[in-house]
């Protein structure tokens, strides 16, 4: 599988996230407030809920539902009531376009 394009850089706003599926998987496209964007699985592991709905505070996002609050770098729960990470994958920008690879995952550190 090779990265696809999935929107603009200008799309996403510093401490913002914005929904995407890429290959029928839903990702949430973060950029954190030093401006890195990241890309993870868009639903929190604790419900069926879009972490791309929640908010973002420096490098983590926080699910709106239960408050479950996701390390961006790494996909590991830093809060309960979630206990299992989401994954993490690889995110470039190219010529202004953002591309993700939901093959290529980022290993937790």
């Amino acid at each position: 599988m090779t990265a696809q394009k999935v929107c603009s850089d200008a799309d996403v706003s510093v401490s913002e996230a914005l929904r995407v599926v890429v290959d029928g998987i839903p990702v949430a496209v973060v950029r954190d407030s030093a401006g890195t964007l990241h890309a993870l699985g868009d639903t929190c592991t604790h419900g069926d809920i879009s972490l791309a709905e929640g908010f973002v505070e420096d490098d983590t996002i926080e699910c709106w539902a239960h408050g479950s609050k996701f390390e961006l770098t790494s996909g590991k729960p830093l809060t309960l009531p979630a206990y299992e990470p989401v994954p993490v994958f690889e995110v470039t920008v190219q010529d202004g376009d953002v591309y993700v690879d939901t093959a290529t995952r980022v290993a937790a550190s």
